[in-house]
């Protein structure tokens, strides 16, 4: 045998329990054939030293939106700006000798920091009369321009809200510019399609700063038609010829919003009537691109106050709201967990929370699918007893560190002192042996990389320098192990993601420090010098793989 590259000179840091760490990784045909001894002797076509370099396991980010962050990289950037003033100036900037019918649009905005929502008004000022479209961070809400409202057709108080989602109006009618939750998807739907080039090259942006981050996996939470996800009926075809034609170089799992799953002509005697077309589920596709859970939603986000939450956001006099009705939410998963659909279940204020694993619960009643690993996104407000229904299910919680680092201070404005231990737990989970999977919900914060989110899990500040529920701080082995193992686990390609051991796939990630022993303050600004996929290297700035 004669091995494809041996890696020499290293300090792996394996996640697998049996040989936590090695000094050399034997690599044949994509995948680790041996650490140290088991390729001692071995002969290899290629022999790399990385220098006593720090290697991990490849990073997985189990929840992004990966499309939409490829298409913020060029619209206007609000996740820096500290004033309205500055937005609007940016705003005039980019539409001066913009054609009358372009399109300004930006991301990121958040309006604790500007002092407020950009108003309707002030959007046609800078925009000079343009259509002006800004998505909050969380994606949740956005503001627009009156040119946007009348292509909608929503400047008059007689447009209706649906349910899950409001036009935010004047007291003479007129619409303030804010939208939220469900109410988005006439404003959003004026751009969608997107044409699947644009798509395309939108993925092949997001790749290759996701490569420079040491990401070699990834879940794009949410494809297909739907009014807060997903970029286009047809996306899944999009992924396809975008890792066809190497604009995507990770591996990618896809969430299919629920949206998508229409009345199916199945035989009686199977056990489900909704489904893709084909009977596509979970599962479907190869190490490269694979079809993943069936992505729900039942509320909104803490930032915007529409989380759905059992008391009052701080300050206001409603407690968030739901996208779906239990009753809705839960025939569906019943049905899709039924035709072999894996469930990712977005549930962020503790009703929410109590919604989703009531909804699980009853799919697990149904007994309709072998070890599920059903998850739930974000659960970002858990309450004590919750974390005991999360154990007993077996549900994975699917968590963003990085929240804390960005979103902490204004979190605990919204939610309070009393509701804050319950906020953006981890050690809660792993204590109870609920597995934790880590991601970034990028575009939502504004650094979406897994060290600053690893640093970030352990040092549990917020952006004022405050702690953060010290108490459900994790050590650096233990947040690595989110980004990896529980990631893997999540997507249910734990038998060959997560670990650098034989038989495993080889993604793999060399850094320029050992972030298991370094200070925590140095965790995030760790260089990523070379980044593996299936033993290719696909990010190496220095040339140490030549």
């Amino acid at each position: 045998m004669e091995l494809d590259l041996l890696l020499t000179d290293a300090r792996v840091v394996t996640m697998d329990g049996g040989r936590p760490f090695a000094r050399s990784v034997g690599i044949w045909r994509g995948r680790v054939v041996g650490l140290d001894e088991q390729v001692e002797g071995v002969r290899a076509r290629r022999e790399v030293s990385v220098g006593g370099a720090t290697v991990v396991p490849g990073f997985n980010d189990s929840h992004n939106h990966m499309a939409q962050f490829g298409q913020r990289l060029g619209e206007i950037d609000c996740s820096a700006l500290r004033s309205r003033d500055e937005l609007l100036s940016l705003i005039a900037a980019r539409a001066a000798g913009a054609a009358p019918d372009a399109w300004i649009t930006g991301s990121g905005y958040d309006q604790t920091v500007l002092g407020g929502h950009p108003l309707r008004e002030e959007l046609d000022r800078a925009g000079g009369g343009r259509k002006v479209l800004l998505l909050h961070r969380t994606s949740h809400l956005l503001v627009a321009s009156t040119a946007v409202f009348e292509a909608v057709g929503a400047m008059a108080a007689s447009y209706p809200d649906p349910e899950g989602g409001t036009v935010e109006r004047h007291a003479d009618g007129t619409p303030t510019g804010l939208v939220t939750e469900r109410a988005m998807a006439d404003f959003r739907g004026l751009r969608k399609p997107f044409p699947q080039r644009d798509l395309i090259d939108a993925l092949g942006a997001a790749s290759r700063v996701y490569l420079a981050e040491g990401l070699t996996s990834v879940s794009e939470a949410g494809i297909g038609d739907s009014p807060l996800v997903g970029s286009s009926p047809v996306e899944g075809g999009v992924y396809q010829r975008a890792v066809e034609e190497g604009a995507i170089r990770q591996r990618v799992q896809l969430m299919v919003a629920m949206e998508n799953l229409h009345t199916l002509a199945s035989a009686d005697s199977d056990p489900f009537r909704r489904g893709l077309d084909l009977g596509l589920r979970t599962g479907l596709g190869d190490e490269r691109l694979r079809i993943g859970p069936l992505k729900m939603f039942t509320d909104g986000a803490l930032m915007s106050r529409t989380a759905s939450m059992t008391a009052n956001f701080c300050g206001h006099d409603h407690a968030g709201v739901m996208q779906f009705t239990a009753e809705e939410l839960t025939a569906t998963a019943v049905d899709a967990a039924a035709a072999g659909w894996q469930l990712a279940v977005h549930a962020i204020g503790d009703h929410a929370v109590d919604v989703a694993l009531d909804v699980l619960g009853a799919v697990a009643r149904a007994g309709t699918r072998p070890d599920p690993r059903h998850r739930i996104e974000h659960a970002s407000v858990v309450r004590p007893e919750q974390l005991d229904r999360f154990a007993r299910l077996g549900v994975i919680a699917s968590t963003q560190g990085r929240f804390v680092a960005e979103l902490g201070d204004g979190v605990a404005s919204v939610l309070g002192e009393d509701r804050l231990p319950w906020t953006y737990r981890h050690a809660s989970f792993a204590e109870r042996g609920i597995v934790v999977a880590s991601g970034s919900d990028r575009p939502v914060v504004a650094d979406g990389g897994p060290l600053p989110a690893i640093q970030s899990m352990v040092e549990r500040r917020t952006p004022s320098g405050r702690l953060f529920n010290g108490h459900e701080a994790v050590s650096v082995l233990e947040a690595l192990r989110t980004y990896t193992v529980g990631s893997a686990y999540a997507q249910r390609t734990d038998h060959e993601l997560g670990r650098l051991a034989p038989g495993y796939l080889a993604d793999m990630v060399v850094l320029g420090r050992d972030i298991t022993t370094c200070a925590t303050e140095e965790i995030g600004g760790t260089t990523v010098l070379a980044t593996v996929v299936g033993g290719v290297a696909e990010y190496d700035p220095q040339g140490i793989f030549g």
